[in-house]
C-alpha cells in the first residue's frame, strides 16, 4: 500500500524516467507555439484585413490545440511508468493508442480551458509577439502621429463577420458533438475541441461589442446605480463588512492557484489515463443527493433545460473538479493536500531557482538579458513542466493503487 506522503518520491521517480520524450514534447511543443505566434504577427497585416483577421483567431485557436495536443502527450507518455497500468497489462487490458486518448481528451479539455479562463495566456502571447515583433511600424506610427494596427489583430475583427465565423463554428460544433456522443468518427472529439475554441475566440469581437453596449445600458437603470450605492454605503458604515470582502480578495487567488487549478490539471491527467466522470450522478453516487438527481432527470424537459442553463457554467467550471476530489479522496485525504503542497512548491522552488541563477550569471548591461532571458525563461518553464505532468501522474498512480488494493478499482466511466 503506498503512502500518499511518498507522494514527491514518486513524482521524481516518474519524471527521471521518462525524463527525456517528457522534454522532447515540451521543446516540440515550444517550437510550434513559437511558429504560430509569428506566423500571428505576420499574417495580420496587408490587403483583405478582416479574412487576415480570421486567420489569426484560426492561428490562436491552432495554439491551443497544440497546448492541448503537448499536455496530452506529456502524460501519456508517463502511462508506461504507473503501476495502474501495469496492473491493468496483467489483467489482460490493452494499451489504448495516443490518439484514441487524446480523441476522449479533447473534448472535456475544451471545456475546462475555457471555463478556468487558461487562453487569456495564450492571447496575451500572441499580442506580446506583435508587440515584439512589429516594435518598428508601432514606434514610427506613435512618432509621426498616425493610427497604428499593431497590436489589434484580436480585436479589429468586424462583429458581423465575427458572428458569421461563430455561426459556421456553431454548426459544427453541434455536428462534431453529436458524433461524439455516438461514438462515430476516429477525429470527432478533436474536431468538436477545436470547433469549441474556434467558436468562442470567433464571437470574442461581437461579445465585447454586445456586451459594452449592454453594460451601458444596464449602468443607467435605477436598480443597478442604488445597488452600487448600497454596497458603497456598507463599506463605509460596517467596517466588518469591508474586513470581509478584502480578505475574500485577498484569499481567493491563493486558492484558486493552489487548490482549484491543480485539480483541473488532475481531470485532464485522469482522461488520459482512463478513469473520469464529469456526471453529477458519479459524484453523488450512494448519497441521498442521488435521489434529487433521479427526480430533475425524470422532470419535464422544460426543467431539465431551464436548471441547465442556470448552473450550466457552475458545472462546466467545478463538477469536473468535484469528481477529481472524489478520485484522489478515495486514496486517502492526505493525498489531496500533498499534491496541492506539492504543486505549490515546484512553483515556488523553481522561482528561486531562476532568480539565483540570474544573480549567478549577472551582467553589466540591461540589454543583454534581451538575448539571455529567453534561455533561462524556457529552462524555467520546462523544469516546472515537467515536474507538474509527473506529480499529476503520480497523484493519480498513487490513488488507484490504494483503491485497487482496498478492492475498489478505479474504473473507466
Amino acid at each position: 500500500m503506498p503512502s500518499p506522503y511518498s507522494l514527491p518520491l514518486h513524482a521524481l521517480r516518474l519524471a527521471g524516467k521518462c525524463a527525456l520524450p517528457l522534454i522532447l514534447w515540451y521543446a516540440a511543443g515550444e517550437l510550434v507555439r513559437f511558429v504560430l505566434l509569428y506566423g500571428a504577427s505576420e499574417v495580420a497585416y496587408g490587403e483583405f484585413r478582416q479574412v487576415r483577421l480570421v486567420a489569426v483567431m484560426t492561428l490562436l485557436t491552432l495554439i491551443v490545440m497544440a497546448a492541448m495536443t503537448v499536455t496530452a502527450g506529456m502524460l501519456y507518455t508517463l502511462r508506461s511508468a504507473l503501476w495502474e497500468m501495469r496492473a491493468r497489462a496483467e489483467e489482460g487490458v490493452a494499451d489504448e493508442p495516443f490518439f484514441r486518448a487524446l480523441d476522449r481528451v479533447a473534448p472535456a479539455f475544451a471545456v475546462l480551458y475555457l471555463a478556468w479562463g487558461f487562453h487569456t495566456e495564450d492571447a496575451r502571447d500572441v499580442y506580446q509577439m506583435d508587440l515584439f515583433h512589429n516594435f518598428q511600424d508601432g514606434l514610427n506610427a506613435a512618432f509621426f502621429g498616425e493610427e497604428s494596427q499593431v497590436g489589434r489583430g484580436l480585436v479589429d475583427l468586424d462583429w458581423r463577420v465575427s458572428i458569421g465565423a461563430m455561426a459556421v463554428m456553431f454548426g459544427l460544433k453541434l455536428l462534431f458533438a453529436n458524433l461524439v456522443e455516438k461514438g462515430k468518427g476516429s477525429f470527432s472529439g478533436f474536431a468538436a475541441a477545436f470547433s469549441e475554441f474556434a467558436f468562442v475566440f470567433y464571437g470574442l469581437n461581437a461579445s465585447v461589442a454586445f456586451a459594452d453596449a449592454r453594460s451601458e445600458w444596464v449602468e443607467q437603470r435605477n436598480v443597478v446605480a442604488g445597488t452600487e450605492k448600497l454596497f458603497s454605503e456598507a463599506e463605509k458604515n460596517a467596517p466588518v463588512w469591508k474586513a470581509i470582502t478584502s480578505a475574500f480578495g485577498d484569499w481567493w487567488p491563493l486558492f484558486i492557484d493552489a487548490v482549484a487549478v491543480p485539480l483541473a490539471w488532475l481531470t485532464v491527467a485522469m482522461l488520459v489515463f482512463g478513469a473520469y466522470s464529469d456526471q453529477a450522478r458519479a459524484l453523488l453516487k450512494g448519497t441521498r443527493l442521488e435521489k434529487g438527481v433521479d427526480r430533475l432527470e425524470s422532470s419535464h424537459d422544460l426543467t431539465q433545460r431551464s436548471f441547465d442553463q442556470v448552473t450550466g457554467g457552475f458545472r462546466d467550471r467545478w463538477l469536473p473538479l468535484a469528481n477529481s476530489l472524489r478520485m484522489i479522496f478515495r486514496g486517502g485525504a492526505p493525498l489531496f493536500g500533498m499534491m496541492c503542497l506539492s504543486y505549490v512548491t515546484i512553483s515556488v522552488a523553481v522561482q528561486y531557482a531562476d532568480r539565483g541563477l540570474r544573480t549567478l550569471i549577472g551582467t553589466r548591461e540591461e540589454w543583454v538579458w534581451a538575448y539571455q532571458g529567453p534561455p533561462l525563461s524556457f529552462l524555467h518553464e520546462m523544469v516546472v513542466t515537467v515536474l507538474t505532468m509527473a506529480l499529476l501522474a503520480a497523484t493519480y498512480d498513487i490513488a488507484a493503487t490504494r483503491a485497487r488494493l482496498k478492492g475498489e478499482p478505479l474504473s473507466d466511466v
